[in-house]
């Protein structure tokens, strides 16, 4: 943890091992690949194959930063000490505002699948008992959160551990009492090929999956408020690679081996619960239902928590208000939970209120901000492994693999694959680039602006030098 940041070590291992292994199985994952199947067939697939290997790479790097220097600002603030006050500033804010229009967003989709199972109340009162009560939860201790995280992620990690399973054996024929016609690795070539739209369609079913594995480098944040930051970022940055290969690789090769790609009930019922509901088992619906509500309510959970840290590392570092960065008695950031927590209500009422323009504009403004975030964890690492090796080699205990070319490659593929969304008016890829480009350019701005006025004035206490780095 930062000294004297005010942040008190309440989350146990057990629940930074649950975050960790949680923040990978965003609801995106159960939600969104129907879309990413029916696009690009079994090869969603080497869509899921190549972003996950674009994540694992992006987490080393943050590991290897955060492993050296734990802080509650995670990427922001090494962008702060390794490019500079502007890249912190920027990053940390378009982080901030991606999570807090994502509690809008899980607060809706939890609050839909509620009203359709209790009717009586309206959906815009589930979105504020499930934000209030959420609220309440981080408004109490760190403890609180962690301890909620833990059975939320928990659900979703035995939900999909068993549906591998389940749809394994009745791939396998072996699974008692289930005659699952339709089930068989042939599923993967027999319907037109693994490739029936071409190649090109897994670039584009990489449009469709990136957004859903936003959310693995919470546990870099949450880590700061650990007993043991460094045990606990490298742990999480060494395990990333199979809990991607098994929760999203092994999870969809479940579903397009139990069904044909082309079923249409994958584009009606969804993919997981077509799956299910192809080996009769009773309920499968509301079991998803019920798991994919648990996902919601963990991703609003984990998003009110990411938010408020953030505010309160800008806060520290000067780059936003003094009150962001106070702590109560138990160490709760509490302006920093209200503050996040009040622009996710009024994007909940903009949801409401105008749904087609207004919330439609937050949601595709803050879509590709995920990219901007690994893209600048690419260049603080180049930056920040030189500052390292020069003033605390000791420090490495986690080190990028095939440092720079590695790092580079990543970048340039991040590049690539928004420039390739630039094409891509059919899944709203242009629309979702420019407007996250035109926020990112305002707030650019204000950076820039921000840093030239207090350019003469002392820098704050808790800011380190960019050419320096803090080893505490």
């Amino acid at each position: 943890m930062t000294p004297g940041s005010g942040l008190q070590a309440g989350l146990k291992n057990r629940h930074l091992s649950m975050i960790a292994i949680g923040g990978v199985i965003g609801a995106g994952l159960f939600v969104g690949s129907s879309s990413g199947i029916a696009t690009a067939g079994p090869g969603i697939l080497l869509s899921y194959a190549l972003v996950g290997t674009l994540v694992v790479l992006v987490m080393r790097m943050l590991g290897e930063m955060s492993a050296a220097n734990p802080t509650s600002g995670s990427f922001s603030a090494h962008a702060d000490r390794a490019l500079g006050r502007w890249a912190g500033f920027s990053i940390g804010w378009l982080y901030w505002f991606f999570w807090v229009v994502v509690l809008a967003v899980e607060a809706t989709a939890g609050a839909k699948i509620l009203e359709g199972w209790i009717p009586a109340v309206p959906q815009w009162g589930w979105a504020l008992i499930v934000m209030v009560v959420l609220t309440a939860t981080n408004l109490v201790s760190v403890g609180s959160y962690g301890e909620f995280e833990f059975w939320f992620a928990g659900i979703k990690v035995v939900a999909i551990g068993a549906f591998i399973v389940v749809g394994l054996l009745a791939v396998f024929g072996v699974l008692p009492g289930v005659d699952a016609e339709k089930a068989s690795f042939g599923n993967l070539t027999s319907h037109g090929g693994f490739l029936p739209h071409g190649p090109g369609a897994i670039l584009t079913g990489v449009l469709l999956v990136v957004f859903s594995f936003m959310g693995s480098e919470i546990a870099t944040l949450a880590a700061g408020e650990s007993e043991d930051p460094q045990k606990a970022v490298t742990k999480s940055t060494n395990s990333i690679i199979w809990r991607i290969g098994v929760f999203y690789l092994g999870s969809i090769l479940v579903v397009v081996s139990l069904l044909p790609w082309d079923d249409k009930a994958i584009a009606k019922d969804g993919s997981y619960v077509a799956a299910l509901d192809s080996l009769g088992i009773a309920h499968a619906g509301e079991i998803m239902n019920f798991i994919v509500l648990t996902s919601v309510l963990s991703c609003l959970n984990s998003g009110l928590y990411t938010a408020s840290r953030m505010a309160f590392s800008l806060g520290e570092r000067g780059d936003a208000p003094k009150a962001f960065a106070r702590v109560n008695s138990r160490g709760v950031p509490m302006t920093a939970i209200l503050a996040s927590v009040v622009f996710g209500f009024v994007a909940v009422f903009f949801n409401y209120l105008s749904p087609d323009k207004i919330f439609l504009f937050l949601v595709n403004s803050s879509g590709a901000v995920a990219l901007f975030v690994w893209l600048v964890i690419c260049f603080s690492q180049l930056r920040m492994r030189k500052i390292l090796q020069r003033e605390a080699p000791e420090k490495l205990v986690v080190k990028m693999w095939l440092y720079p070319y590695l790092t580079w490659a990543t970048a340039a593929l991040i590049v690539f694959v928004l420039g390739y969304m630039l094409t891509d008016t059919k899944h709203d890829g242009r629309e979702t680039v420019l407007l996250s480009l035109l926020v990112a350019a305002v707030v650019l701005v204000i950076a820039v602006v921000k840093q030239k006025l207090t350019a003469n004035k002392p820098a704050p206490a808790a800011e380190a030098p960019a050419d320096k780095v803090s080893v505490g």
